[in-house]
């Protein structure tokens, strides 16, 4: 396993994303930036063509090995890979390393979508496939086109957004309605009482709660996923066929 080495550029991308969120620039800097946007999403796609079903894992990068939650996402990727899922995060450290690292350490695929940020993420050691993604708004996209679940674990600001993001797309029928998973009863207890808030108050409809499954245990969130993912959608392994004329090669899993 080769860790990623740093980067020089890692500013360089930060400054770039937030001018260009700063509003109209000059044209051609516009038209460049979208190429290099391109650019990037066709990476993630040649990399990630042969990953095959994932569930991602969303959670903070700031619990360390001895927190119940890390330990409690390294039985949620073990449990995962055992259902026969490959095990997507953000690639950091925290929950998403303890998410790579039960799964990796299980025999099961691990994959990260690493964010490129000047001081806080570094690829964690337990994956066997990762890409470094300079953007914030193209690692989200990659996150869930690969996905037929989602697992949210206790997080902060970045995770809620994903949440949301999953939950928006999947309300609004941009995507299917695969299961989302809010594991930590009493972490999310609050954040689950505003979502009935705003059933009760009809700015969300009562069935859009069933977008959302709530649980403590691995065992409920296996059995969830058995019903919602892999037998909703006939989830079964299939051979991979790859296309020499493109430099395509199967992916090495163990």
């Amino acid at each position: 396993m080769v860790k990623n080495k740093g980067r020089n550029n890692n500013g360089f991308y930060l400054s770039e994303e937030r001018t260009f969120l700063e509003g109209p620039r000059n044209r051609f800097r516009e038209l460049w930036f979208t190429f290099k946007v391109q650019y990037n999403f066709i990476r993630a796609f040649r990399k990630l063509h042969f990953v095959g079903p994932c569930v991602t894992v969303f959670g903070s990068a700031r619990f360390e090995p001895e927190n119940l939650y890390y330990k409690q996402a390294e039985q949620v990727g073990k449990a995962l890979s055992e259902l026969g899922f490959a095990v997507m995060t953000g690639g950091g450290p925290g929950i998403m390393e303890a998410a790579n690292k039960g799964a990796y350490l299980n025999n099961g695929y691990s994959i990260g979508c690493n964010i490129v940020l000047p001081r806080e993420q570094q690829a964690n050691p337990y994956l066997h496939k990762w890409i470094d993604i300079p953007y914030f708004f193209v690692r989200k996209f990659i996150l869930l086109k690969y996905s037929f679940a989602f697992v949210v674990m206790p997080g902060g600001i970045g995770t809620l957004d994903e949440l949301f993001e999953a939950l928006t797309l999947i309300q609004t029928k941009m995507i299917k309605h695969f299961p989302v998973v809010l594991f930590g009863k009493e972490y999310h207890k609050e954040l689950y009482h505003h979502i009935l808030v705003m059933a009760e108050n009809e700015s969300i409809n009562k069935e859009d709660m069933k977008l959302l499954f709530l649980t403590d245990s691995v065992e409920e969130m296996v059995n969830h996923l058995k019903i919602h993912a892999v037998k909703k959608f006939g989830l079964v392994k299939k051979p991979i066929h790859t296309r020499w004329w493109l430099g395509e090669t199967k992916p090495i899993r163990n």
